[in-house]
């Protein structure tokens, strides 16, 4: 009865809302990287495949910002075919929004001193999947009648309101939970509690057990920072880890010898980290650290900056710390890696899927140098089978 009479307030809000509406959070970073492209760029590479695991569609996640929920649920994809299942292709948006429910109730129980934005990460992908379960995206996509592509700028905007109001309160009251919850499935849709997969009737909880069927604590999350020591859990200070989740800390070189390892055996690595870069290209389809700075670059530098294989500056775990201390670091995406590929000179390239569509020269997928896969990852995930053995050893996994 609380949700339906909410409901009313809400539609004549919407439309309130949206004239004045603001882009997205990713919209405002595909637009940042959208002029670093070269003309004719594919012309000049040659990727040979070296490992290319099975993998899922590329999807687009819209103007939400849910990329760690693509990218996280891609890779559990992945992880069934690894299984030898059927691969199901999960509802993003039913992860997102129970991060969502548990990211207001730490908000309020924080008293506003989290992020309340539509981000998260990797951990909260396997949280939400051991807490709710998951569901097949036929059942469950977010969107409303007469919509195609996600977009969150209004719900965000009415979250952000609700919860605002909540915390004024001296005393909490015994609805604002059904408030918030309320908003969240206005735009999104309530989540299924039962529903039927190919002739059987499941909820979230036992369709994860019984057809996805991964085991979320086998999933560890690896980064690399001078700060901490070596070898030893710490809490990766982004403003998207409202869940204060820790992660391990290895030498940067050793973020490499990780996913190498995990590709060579057949898991796939999802990969957290700053794509706002010079070097990074959506269009062409390239990552990578160039080996002059991008200021000091001629102009005829820049425009060929993604035609075919360039030089790239080595960086240590020094440079790598005082990058995520200046803000040059930050961590505002998330995809999948794959595999591996060669380019014509020989030189190693993750195959990276991402989430924004088709719209570049590799049809989803990139091509990302090593170097730039350890320089700007905030952190990874993988199977904690995927770790080299004597990684392992170190962390006591």
């Amino acid at each position: 009865m609380f949700r339906l009479k909410l409901k009313p307030v809400f539609a004549a809000l919407l439309i309130a809302l949206a004239a004045t509406s603001n882009a997205s959070a990713q919209d405002d970073l595909i637009n940042k990287v959208k002029a670093n492209q070269s003309a004719n760029s594919k012309d000049h590479f040659t990727f040979t495949d070296v490992i290319n695991l099975e993998n899922t569609s590329i999807k687009d996640q819209g103007s939400s910002g849910t990329c760690w929920s693509y990218s996280g649920n891609s890779f559990i994809e992945s992880e069934m075919i690894r299984m030898g299942k059927k691969p199901v292709e999960l509802a993003q948006i039913f992860t997102a929004r129970n991060a969502y429910i548990e990211k207001g109730k730490m908000y309020v129980k924080m008293h506003g001193a989290v992020t309340l934005g539509e981000g998260g990460a990797f951990h909260d992908v396997m949280n939400m999947y051991k807490q709710y379960g998951t569901v097949p995206r036929s059942v469950y996509t977010g969107l409303q009648e007469g919509q195609t592509r996600n977009n969150f700028s209004e719900m965000s905007k009415m979250t952000e309101s609700v919860l605002a109001s909540v915390i004024k309160n001296d005393k909490l009251s015994e609805n604002w939970l059904n408030a918030y919850t309320s908003v969240i499935d206005t735009y999104l849709g309530e989540a299924p509690t039962e529903f039927t997969y190919e002739g059987k009737k499941y909820t979230p909880k036992t369709f994860a057990d019984q057809v996805v069927g991964i085991n979320p604590d086998d999933y560890v999350e690896v980064s690399s920072f001078q700060e901490y020591p070596w070898y030893t859990k710490f809490t990766l200070l982004v403003p998207d880890n409202w869940a204060f989740d820790q992660v391990w800390n290895v030498k940067q070189d050793e973020l490499v010898e990780i996913v190498d390892n995990a590709l060579k055996n057949g898991y796939t690595v999802a990969w957290g980290g700053d794509v706002s870069e010079k070097g990074f290209s959506w269009k062409n389809g390239v990552a990578y650290i160039p080996e002059i700075d991008f200021v000091q670059m001629t102009a005829e530098q820049k425009a060929d900056m993604f035609n075919g294989p360039k030089p790239e500056k080595k960086v240590t775990d020094a440079d790598r710390q005082k990058a995520f201390d200046n803000y040059e670091t930050t961590d505002d995406h998330g995809m999948h890696i794959v595999g591996i590929a060669k380019d014509q000179n020989g030189k190693e390239y993750y195959i990276v899927k991402n989430s924004w569509g088709l719209s570049n020269d590799y049809k989803g997928y990139m091509y990302m140098t090593k170097e730039f896969m350890k320089y700007k990852a905030t952190d990874i995930m993988v199977h904690k089978n995927g770790l080299p053995k004597s990684i392992a050893k170190k962390l006591a996994i």
